[in-house]
């Protein structure tokens, strides 16, 4: 069975969701149709690429994912096609899939041309451009039928951390914080490693505060079981499952995990010195 994905910025209050999924069964009802997420803050590029990027690797090869953050017509703006990493990826030509992809290069990417004509009318991007591009593929068609290939995109740059060699210290960034309030930074493990050889100790630091140590796990945290109950709150760095540095409270949530304990908000530094 073909399988499409969906991630929006739509939430589920209005129509939008239900529209883009009866559009696709009005074109074939024997399609998968798996939401990713439709909580994506408005226009927010930066959160999708992480939710994104982490998610589709999990589907099957040959999976098509619509992710429509951004995506509202413009007749001066492309609607783009990736086939990257054994997957299609349809998006506004916004920058976004640069950003999922700022390490992978497509293997191809195209400019869709349905509804492109100057007479043609588009209300709904993502049900009138998006939709029969998506069903078209998964049923196997070609992205010549519905394409022309193009070089390029436009491009976003992906923050990425630094080593400053002279003050022995990684300089990274926030760039997500999840439903938990566990704040993901951009810096990965291997950086980390690479940057720290040489080095004995480090200390990581934030707002007022620091950490000396790196958890491979959130459940690393607990060093007894038999008095779980008692780490509970305890604040924590741990390489998380896609090896980027998070700061974590353990067992914490929105209310009172690390965004709200640590004041840290997407774009602050975040830095680790080397001793």
């Amino acid at each position: 069975m073909s399988i499409i994905t969906l991630t929006s910025d739509f939430g589920n209050l209005d129509y939008r969701v239900a529209a883009v999924k009866g559009s696709i069964l009005s074109l074939n009802q024997k399609v998968n149709i798996i939401d990713i997420t439709h909580d994506i803050q408005a226009f927010n590029l930066v959160q999708t690429s992480y939710i994104v990027r982490n998610a589709y690797k999990h589907f099957p090869k040959n999976t098509v994912h619509i992710i429509s953050v951004d995506s509202f017509h413009n007749k001066s703006r492309k609607n783009i096609l990736y086939k990257s990493d054994g997957h299609y990826f349809i998006a506004a030509d916004n920058g976004l899939l640069s950003l999922v992809f700022f390490d992978i290069k497509p293997e191809a990417i195209y400019e869709i041309t349905l509804n492109n004509r100057f007479d043609d009318i588009v209300n709904f991007t993502s049900t009138d451009v998006f939709v029969p591009a998506a069903v078209h593929l998964a049923n196997g068609g070609l992205p010549e039928v519905i394409g022309r290939k193009i070089d390029s995109a436009k491009q976003l740059l992906f923050p990425k951390p630094v080593f400053n060699e002279s003050e022995k210290m990684i300089i990274g960034e926030v760039t997500y914080i999840d439903n938990f309030g566990n704040i993901i930074s951009n810096i990965s493990k291997d950086f980390f490693e690479s940057s720290g050889k040489g080095y004995e100790n480090f200390t990581i630091k934030f707002r007022n505060l620091s950490l000396s140590r790196i958890f491979l796990s959130h459940t690393e945290v607990v060093s007894d079981w038999e008095r779980e109950t008692e780490f509970h709150g305890q604040s924590a760095a741990i390489f998380n499952d896609s090896q980027l540095l998070e700061l974590t409270i353990y067992k914490g949530s929105k209310k009172n995990g690390a965004k709200s304990l640590f004041g840290l908000n997407v774009g602050e530094n975040i830095y680790i010195e080397f001793f």
